[in-house]
């Protein structure tokens, strides 16, 4: 019973950090959080091969979590990948909402009001 309770924590810590992987690319205008692009903000293409990278790094994570946990990695087939990218997918909604619908209206409130 007390080996659950960390086991339940590391899962959740890892849902928590996949939704904020998923989110980066679009809350932040560095690449790969480190270097400010030249025209000083991030293409749409560039923020797409962020979170893919993101993606990937997220699914490594987790098959080193899994080989930790249980001592093996389970063959999974395409449809467990695909499921994957969906709910990483669905993890990003609130950054890319945030990036191309609220803070444009947000700035433009900001305009309006001076």
């Amino acid at each position: 019973m007390n080996q659950l309770v960390p086991f339940e924590v590391l899962v959740w810590g890892f849902v928590a950090f996949a939704f904020v992987a998923a989110n980066l690319p679009w809350l932040t205008d560095r690449i790969a959080l480190m270097f400010l692009p030249a025209t000083g903000t991030k293409g749409g293409w560039t923020r797409v091969f962020e979170w893919l990278v993101l993606f990937l790094l997220v699914g490594l994570i987790g098959k080193g979590l899994e080989h930790q946990a249980t001592g093996s990695v389970h063959a999974q087939g395409w449809e467990f990948y695909v499921i994957g990218l969906s709910m990483f997918a669905v993890f990003a909604i609130p950054g890319f909402i945030w990036r191309h619908d609220l803070r444009p209206h947000l700035r433009q409130r900001a305009r309006r009001s001076r």
